[in-house]
């Protein structure tokens, strides 16, 4: 894995030593004060520098345009009154700047191409695209552009934005971003990305405006509160709603203030497309021994969320804030924790998962299509690899045998037998158990065919007696007592194993038993920036959406406290409705479905559906992707990755709401299909006051004239902020409810985007 880039924070520039000297020699010859600052980070090991586009040049000059002149949008009696001719002057250079304008070259920090080639851009951060004032909302979207199309005419890959600073504005702040996606006029070059600088502390509160810059010297340091927290990723969750989830939008996560020890409200993040940290030298503490190390919940946040590569932005490492270790120190800690990262490790430890899945991160893959295709030779070459599935086979089909009398004779079949996995594991339980069997081996693939014959006699030395044809229409010349399939898929079921098996307990005796014996489908609802955007732009219609994923996850927040049980398959089937061929009348008895409620102690953005499964195969060995229990049932085990089911439009659920999650498996003579739907509603209570009867009154018509009774969705009374209602009052009763705040549409209906062939 290669390391994260570091870039080094430049905020002062040095001068030129021949500033304001005239020169005659070629431009080639002479180097800036920036070129040298970033020849000197290169060779302190760092990726690059991070400085401001403009400087305070930049800001003064737009200061004096659109801060103290009378905007055109004022009114009142500004507006009426008579302007002097300085004044005048003033609006009317202001005026031409709204046209079109053009920095000076004192007030841009870099000025060529050479100095923007390892550098990441930071827009000004005085720019208030989220402001109170109307007009300095609209002259801040024109600077932002301004600097944004000479960003990109320095070819700068990202350019940072200021974080926002006002909730209730966000989504002018927005809006002005997206703006800038949308080039019209033209603003950023195809390549330049957008980083959302946020504070994940949440914002610091100042005598300025209100607010400051986060990690700007003029903030308040007070603790975080869930509160401060959900704010700011809400104001994130904004900006790159209204921008569509734009590919080139990113988040930049500041990390200037102690973070809060609530993982969940952290975790979160990981589902982000994150781009950048910041992390300022005042962040780091000293450790006995006077070298800065970073405090403990901002260690583990950090050694998590590095196998996201973020560059790693490193600010004041100059100011001598530790008293050991200089100012490199910050950057080779950073690298210790890289190197120390369990992901890190993990990926680089050869037969681990995540050394296994290098390259398919986050990577949609369809699944596969058992019956309609063929599998390719290179297919089963990885499925092979795994080391784990195959030793859990072998041990499962020993302890079936040694469960056998010693003196019997066993008829083992393989249906599905590929190029020849199962049928090695198989006959290494039978030389262990010291058991007589016989052998068979069955499988549908002509080319696959070929490759078991070329086994049979060059390794098997004859052991296996191979069967040509489908496992549903194929007679084997005598019945088994254990049958063996490796037909699973990341949900179970959804690779066709209840319908090949129906097909293939035809060749099993009545007490003879299947490997697997069960398996079980689980579901949780997670949220994936980058998951959604490339479902929705696989294809340009609704099937992007309607469509079931096989894909690793890494970038995935888990948004409920677990996953849980939608349903359950039991091989061989008992009881079963059969034709004189010994096949089922239909396929009906393969249909579920699963209604499943999901408690979100956290706000989160619902993005999809995960879908893991776990199998018994015989007794106590089992294999499982379940997130809970793999690593106790079958570490490291390579072959599956979960499912993952789109939501077309992502669904918000608040903090302490309930979704509720319906999925069905159905089917028709051709086809086997999924569809999905969510819903999300919000536990609350109405007060209901019990009112006596008079004996009077008993028996009597409603006034239908009188106001109706109050609504619970439009006069329930607003939550306290402790989120609880006070107490009830004498006579008083408190009626749970729940209201409905967010629906899906309903997935894949009929299966009409997605489905697999009978």
């Amino acid at each position: 894995m290669s390391k994260v880039p570091i870039y080094l924070h430049l905020s002062e520039l040095q001068a030129s030593s021949d500033a304001g000297q005239p020169s005659f020699r070629p431009s080639a010859s002479r180097r800036s004060a920036l070129e040298s600052q970033v020849e000197e980070a290169l060779q302190d090991s760092y990726n690059g520098v991070c400085l401001s586009i403009t400087n305070d040049e930049w800001r003064k000059r737009w200061t004096s345009l659109c801060l103290t002149t009378p905007s055109p949008a004022e009114g009142g009696t500004m507006a009426s009154m008579p302007l002097s001719d300085e004044l005048r002057e003033q609006q009317r250079v202001a005026e031409l700047w709204r046209v079109a304008d053009a920095f000076k070259k004192t007030e841009v920090n870099i000025t060529k191409l050479e100095e923007a080639e390892n550098a990441v851009g930071l827009a000004s951060e005085w720019l208030e695209l989220d402001s109170p004032d109307e007009w300095v909302r609209q002259d801040s979207e024109l600077a932002l552009r301004q600097e944004l199309a000479y960003a990109s005419y320095l070819n700068l890959s990202t350019v940072v934005l200021p974080s926002p600073r006002n909730r209730h504005h966000v989504s002018d702040y927005a809006r002005a971003v997206n703006g800038c996606f949308a080039n019209n006029p033209s603003v950023l070059s195809s390549y330049v990305h957008l980083a959302v600088r946020i504070p994940l502390s949440g914002l610091r509160k100042s005598g300025r405006s209100g607010s400051v810059t986060p990690g700007g010297s003029g903030s308040t340091v007070t603790s975080s509160t869930e509160a401060d927290v959900n704010e700011v990723w809400e104001m994130w969750d904004t900006i790159r709603t209204i921008c569509g989830y734009h590919q080139r939008l990113a988040v930049a996560l500041d990390l200037s203030y102690p973070l809060p020890s609530s993982k969940p409200l952290l975790d979160r993040w990981n589902s982000e497309p994150l781009r950048y940290i910041f992390l300022p030298a005042s962040t780091f503490v000293a450790n006995n021994r006077g070298y800065p190390v970073l405090p403990k919940t901002t260690q583990s946040f950090f050694r998590d969320i590095i196998k996201h590569h973020p560059g790693i932005i490193l600010s004041g490492t100059e100011r001598n804030l530790h008293r050991t270790g200089g100012h490199t120190a910050y950057q080779q800690y950073i690298r210790y924790l890289e190197k120390t990262s369990p992901y890190v490790m993990a990926s680089e430890t050869l037969g681990s998962v995540e050394h296994f899945a290098t390259g398919y991160w986050d990577y949609l893959q369809a699944p596969l299509q058992p019956l309609m295709d063929n599998l390719q030779s290179s297919t089963y070459e990885v499925f092979e690899r795994d080391p784990v599935k195959y030793s859990k086979y072998e041990e499962a089909i020993y302890q079936a045998l040694c469960d056998r009398p010693e003196d019997s004779s066993t008829v083992i079949c393989v249906a599905g037998a590929g190029r020849g996995g199962l049928v090695s594991r198989c006959l290494k339980a039978i030389a262990r158990s010291d058991r007589r069997a016989t052998l068979y081996a069955v499988e549908k693939n002509p080319s696959a065919y070929v490759t078991l014959q070329e086994k049979r006699d060059s390794e098997w030395e004859g052991a296996v007696h191979l069967l040509f044809g489908d496992m549903r229409v194929i007679t084997p010349p005598e019945k088994a007592d254990i049958l063996v399939s490796e037909l699973l898929g990341s949900f179970g079921d959804n690779e066709l194993s209840p319908e090949c098996l129906d097909g293939a307990n035809r060749f099993l005796k009545e007490d003879g038993i299947s490997i697997p014996s069960s398996y079980t489908a689980y579901l949780e609802p997670v949220s994936s920036s980058r998951l959604f955007k490339d479902a929705g732009n696989l294809v340009n219609d609704v099937k992007g959406s309607e469509t079931p994923y096989v894909v690793m996850f890494q970038a995935v927040n888990q948004l409920s406290v677990g996953a849980q049980l939608c349903w359950e398959f039991q091989h061989p089937r008992q009881n079963a409705i059969l034709d004189a061929a010994g096949l089922p009348l239909t396929n009906s008895h393969n249909t579920r479905s699963a209604h499943l409620t999901f408690q979100i102690p956290h706000a989160g953005i619902v993005h999809g559906l995960a879908g893991y499964f776990e199998a018994v195969l015989y007794g106590d060995i089992g294999l499982s992707i379940h997130p809970d229990t793999k690593d106790e049932i079958s570490p490291n085990m390579l072959s599956w990755f979960p499912l993952f089911f789109p939501l077309k439009d992502p669904v918000y659920a608040p903090p302490g709401s309930e979704l509720e999650v319906h999925i069905w498996r159905l089917t028709d003579k051709r086809k086997v299909w999924y569809e999905w739907f969510v819903e999300a509603f919000y536990p609350t209570s109405v007060s209901s006051i019990e009112t006596p009867r008079s004996p009077s009154n008993t028996g009597q018509i409603t006034d239908l004239s009188a106001p109706p009774p109050p609504s619970p969705m439009v006069d329930a009374p607003a939550l306290s902020p402790e989120g609880r209602y006070a107490e009830p009052s004498e006579g008083e009763t408190m009626l749970a409810m729940r209201v409905k705040i967010g629906q899906s549409s309903l997935h894949n209906p009929g299966g009409r985007s997605s489905w697999i062939g009978l």
